[in-house]
């Protein structure tokens, strides 16, 4: 194992905040009762991709090498995005897979460890969708599991990848997939005249959903933009249902994260707690150079009107919390 130190990492980062020095994009934190498991996208092996990090406090993090086991190549040669859900004592891995930015689909892999070996299980879960990726599960206080995702929608004002949410009805099927968010901004544009499925659009792109309820309502955070450009960040919605409807802030509140100094194209986030119980966005940003994206993180705290971002993280005595 790989041991990384958040003090290390911080050194070269003037905000502070940078926890893992290697490559590790669209990160996702699972808690679990002997501290934190990290996966996401990056990291391969001859046989294996997706790696996977512990840490017992969101601060230093061990690598664990990979832990899916790959598909025929027939289905893709691209992986993106996992996500872990512990539900009827296994563990459950959603990701996406296809050939390179064409045809990714959404599918589900189980282990008897969060750490894995993960084996894929023979689902496509959105075999209807032009394009579909970046799942995130979410249950819901009353136990029900629901799947948010993104996907692309040609038909609509501000056509391109949309957020989506469709209950689980199993941890291996969904049911009836319906819009979550669609685009309301400019600064949400991929790319004028882009040309996509035979024609050429101004793309939009709305992506990396990660849902949590506060103050008895439900806080979803969200990718927007091109991840190769400045204007990429995370902004936030909210809604009285997980299936909606959902809705943005109102207009001139800024992004909850955005390129600024030490920090350039912060996105793909997800929200879990530390030790003490406090909430914590996790997300990537690219390394100075611009030749990798690292895992990051700052304290949020979601009010009444809305989430607002903290400071970077801090060691805490752990105390007992719950959250809802």
């Amino acid at each position: 194992m790989n041991a990384h130190s958040a003090s290390d990492a911080q050194a070269s980062d003037p905000l502070g905040g940078r926890l893992y020095d290697g490559y590790f994009a669209d990160p996702f934190v699972l808690a679990t009762e002997d501290g934190y498991v990290a996966v996401g996208t990056g990291g391969t092996s001859n046989d294996r991709v997706f790696e996977a990090l512990t840490s017992a406090d969101l601060l230093d993090w061990a690598s664990h090498g990979t832990v899916l086991e790959r598909l025929p190549a027939s289905l893709g040669d691209q992986y993106w995005a996992p996500e872990i859900a512990a539900a009827d004592g296994r563990y459950w891995m959603y990701y996406s897979i296809g050939h390179g930015t064409d045809g990714h689909h959404l599918r589900v892999a189980g282990s008897e460890s969060p750490l894995g070996p993960y084996i894929d299980l023979g689902v496509d879960l959105t075999p209807n969708e032009l394009f579909a990726i970046d799942p995130h599960p979410f249950r819901d206080v009353d136990g029900r599991w629901y799947l948010f995702f993104a996907r692309d929608v040609l038909d609509d004002p501000r056509p391109g990848t949309q957020l989506t949410v469709a209950p689980l009805t199993s941890m291996t099927s969904i049911g009836t997939a319906v819009t979550a968010l669609a685009a309301n901004a400019d600064w949400q544009i991929y790319e004028r005249e882009r040309p996509m499925y035979g024609s050429r659009y101004t793309w939009h792109t709305l992506e990396g959903p990660s849902v949590v309820r506060r103050h008895g309502r439900y806080w979803m955070t969200y990718s927007g933009g091109a991840w190769t450009g400045d204007g990429y960040g995370v902004d936030w919605a909210v809604a009285d249902s997980p299936l909606g409807p959902w809705a943005h802030p109102a207009s001139g509140n800024g992004r909850l994260l955005s390129s600024g100094p030490g920090l350039i194209g912060p996105g793909h986030n997800s929200l879990t707690v530390d030790p003490s119980g406090e909430d914590v966005i996790v997300f990537h940003a690219w390394n100075p150079e611009l030749t990798s994206r690292n895992l990051f993180a700052r304290q949020i705290r979601f009010e009444p009107d809305g989430p607002r971002l903290a400071g970077p993280l801090v060691r805490r005595p752990s105390i007992p919390s719950a959250v809802s």
